[in-house]
């Protein structure tokens, strides 16, 4: 509890999860916006998928050039990138035809590509030495409670205003955005310098691999589930407020897990939250899409609190893998991670035509079986304190890197 308390003392942390918050909040909206632009644009579930695709797809490509850049540069436009997703979001809802909505879409998901990879390597610099676990998921939190409460935004604006109620969403957008701008004015700490001897230059391929698929799973998984679980239950007949309210749930148990995990691997490591967390998502996807209904919310907290808490431990084990790049590492993860989520969706939705939306949705279990033995190649504490060792801990830490101890 010291630990937590300390975290949210930390004001410039609290700052970026603010920016966190509002960024992600419109990938929360999105999912809300699907039954309206399928009726509006006369769409399919493949084609509706190719918005989240756009908004997603170019957040997730551009992030790694964005990461490069933070690097290179630091972090000065984190404020800019809050303000270019609220204004270029607002749009959505006007947008006269789909081919420009899908435009605008990816034009408001750059923004959310450049966000994440300053973020992250401002707060890199603004970790604790003990407890970085969690206050990294302390972070990452702000973006999964943006990400929980954009479907109950979306639920009373585009109830009342239809699609064009995104235009109110300027109001709280840009004055969070400000916060963020004026609290950040003064130059942020750079992050920590790699550990003497030589230890940014080594390079684990196989155990970084691995954190990208990890969290390329997770995402899929967790994307595809809060994505079609609106449009699912407006199929067999459920009101807005219900499964709005569900993947509210999703979403927010996931940001609750985050916090959780960051404790766990704080204890016990990194690795072994990650596999037991992937074993039990198991029951929890399989009971959440073969029996809809009511107990929906009990299998929903399941899958949020299992699936969406182990993105900040990638996180962690890339910029740990990469120290000197962290802005590379955090994009390169967060990124490449984040697309194969955006991919998922439309893929998902080509299933669903064919056999179902249920049957397709089904489908997660079998991804998250096949993470299990990609998961233990992740590299373990062991593994990662060799790999910075002062001296001669290159040559072992390179070896050790096709088992990821």
């Amino acid at each position: 509890m010291a630990g937590l308390i300390s975290v949210f003392r930390n004001r410039g942390l609290m700052t970026l999860m603010l920016g966190h918050l509002t960024v992600d909040s419109y990938v929360g909206l999105l999912p809300v916006l699907y039954p309206l632009l399928i009726q509006r644009f006369s769409l399919n579930l493949a084609t509706v998928g190719l918005v989240s695709l756009a908004y997603s797809g170019m957040a997730a490509v551009s992030q790694p050039l964005f990461g490069v850049l933070a690097d290179r540069v630091g972090t000065r436009f984190t404020g800019a990138a809050v303000i270019w997703t609220v204004v270029t979001f607002a749009a959505i809802g006007f947008a006269p035809n789909f081919p420009t909505l899908v435009g605008v879409a990816a034009l408001s998901g750059l923004g959310s590509g450049a966000f994440h990879p300053f973020g992250a390597v401002t707060v890199r610099g603004l970790l604790p030495e003990r407890g970085a676990n969690l206050a990294m998921s302390v972070y990452v939190t702000g973006g999964t409670l943006g990400v929980a409460v954009g479907p109950l935004i979306g639920v009373v604006l585009f109830t009342l205003l239809g699609v064009r109620g995104t235009a109110l969403l300027l109001v709280p957008g840009l004055a969070s955005a400000g916060f963020v701008l004026f609290a950040m004015r003064r130059p942020e700490p750079r992050s920590r310098p790699a550990a003497a001897g030589g230890g940014a230059r080594v390079l684990a391929v196989a155990p970084l691999v691995a954190v990208i698929a990890v969290m390329a799973s997770r995402s899929w998984t967790l994307t595809t589930l809060q994505a079609f679980t609106p449009t699912w239950y407006h199929r067999l007949g459920y009101s807005p407020w219900f499964y709005g309210s569900l993947a509210t749930t999703i979403v927010l148990s996931s940001a609750i897990g985050t916090v959780g995990t960051g404790s766990l691997a704080d204890r016990w490591g990194r690795k072994a939250v990650i596999l037991g967390s992937l074993l039990l998502s198991i029951p929890a996807v399989g009971l959440f899409v073969a029996f809809p209904g009511s107990l929906g919310f009990l299998w929903a907290i399941g899958i949020g609190a299992l699936a969406g808490s182990t993105a900040p431990l990638c996180l962690m084990l890339a910029q740990e893998l990469m120290r000197g790049r962290t802005g590379l590492a955090s994009g390169l993860v967060m990124g490449l991670g984040f697309v194969t989520g955006a991919i998922g969706v439309p893929i998902t939705g080509i299933v669903a035509d064919r056999w179902g939306l249920q049957s397709a949705l089904m489908l997660q279990v079998a991804v998250v079986l096949a993470t299990i033995p990609i998961a233990l190649a992740l590299p373990g504490e062991p593994l990662l304190r060799r790999l910075h060792e002062p001296t001669g801990g290159a040559p072992r830490a390179a070896a050790a890197g096709a088992t990821g101890e």
